[in-house]
């Protein structure tokens, strides 16, 4: 079966596959006390600039997300997402579960700007009964967004002033970081990111890693006990050399921005091969997802050869699905894929 339908669908890269068998019979300290994890968040901390950030290895996006809304924020609060934001989408309800309810609000082209955040806000601060109402308390976006698209440096700096003004706290999901930061309409650099959040996350799963998210607290504002908490939810591993190992590796020789820009090119000859067959995009990307409206009858006879994300119905007659490549997508993939479409 030929597969577009996500960036982990691999394995590891190979460089990084190599640094876990090149380590695998050293003895090493666990739970992330090891050199390899201290060297990874060194080499982190460098590449944003930030030598007072506190870098934490978590194994996957939903605990991340799960962990870092639950200890950041107090019990009465509640996370401002897109209504297509994973937290509100995808993650089985893991937010509401550790007691914290995803506040939603419109998007444009998946993404959330601070002109509808503040009618929120003001909204919210308007009516009389708001102790009785879930205070916001952080807003989430993703970078790239669910729909591939991108925030400029501009809308990033309204949103995190906003939520300065207000006194909540931004949180970037980056699970597909190395593809937003590689793509061509990308107008910042991990540098700039971490200086307009309070903290984000470089993803590794969907980047090359087996498993593994670098969470980043970008003001040394980690949670007090943040080690604790991590541990009372269940989150910590033990063999934290796993993540330590990987995270070292892709921060070598600038690995993560070479898996991402792999990717991005891949996306590109993708996008050209769906445009040459006729396919009808729901919205243009630059990053490496790409959505198309397609008929039923004709997605479901391309099913038989291709493994596609469902997105969304459109209508009765049509759904949008999306393609995705990442650094393991090979030319001789995409290849075959134009012979099926």
């Amino acid at each position: 079966m030929l597969s577009f339908s996500s960036d982990y669908i691999a394995g590891a890269h190979p460089d990084v596959l190599k640094a876990l068998v090149d380590t695998n019979l050293e003895s090493m300290a666990g739970y992330g006390n090891d050199i390899y994890t201290q060297k990874a968040i060194e080499k982190i901390k460098k590449e944003i600039d930030k030598p007072d950030a506190q870098v934490y290895l978590l194994t996957g996006g939903t605990q991340t997300n799960q962990i870092v809304i639950d200890t950041m924020l107090d019990d009465y609060q509640g996370v401002i997402s897109a209504t297509s934001g994973h937290v509100n989408v995808h993650e089985a309800g893991a937010i509401e579960f550790s007691g914290h309810k995803v506040l939603t609000v419109d998007t444009v082209d998946g993404k959330i700007n601070a002109k509808t955040i503040r009618s929120y806000l003001e909204l919210f601060y308007k009516d009389g009964s708001y102790e009785h109402m879930v205070f916001p308390g952080m807003v989430y976006i993703s970078y790239p967004t669910e729909y591939g698209s991108l925030y400029s440096k501009k809308e990033l700096e309204d949103i995190y002033s906003l939520c300065k003004e207000y006194q909540m706290q931004l949180f970037i999901d980056g699970a597909r970081l190395a593809y937003g930061l590689m793509s061509d309409e990308c107008d910042l650099t991990m540098k700039d990111l971490a200086r307009l959040c309070d903290v984000f996350y470089i993803g590794g799963t969907k980047c090359g890693a087996l498993a593994g998210e670098a969470v980043v607290f970008t003001h040394n504002n980690q949670p007090k006990r943040f080690n604790t908490l991590v541990k009372q939810r269940g989150a910590m591993i033990a063999k934290g050399r796993l993540l330590g190992v990987e995270f070292d590796a892709l921060f070598t020789n600038g690995l993560y921005y070479e898996i991402g820009k792999i990717g991005i090119d891949k996306a590109k000859k993708l996008k050209e091969i769906l445009a040459s067959k006729g396919y009808e995009f729901f919205m243009k990307t630059s990053t490496n997802q790409q959505f198309i409206l397609i008929e039923n009858k004709k997605m479901e006879e391309l099913a038989k050869k291709v493994d596609f994300g469902f997105t969304q119905t459109y209508d009765e007659n049509h759904t949008v699905i999306r393609f995705a490549s990442s650094w393991s997508t090979t030319d001789e993939d995409l290849k075959l894929l134009e012979e099926c479409l």
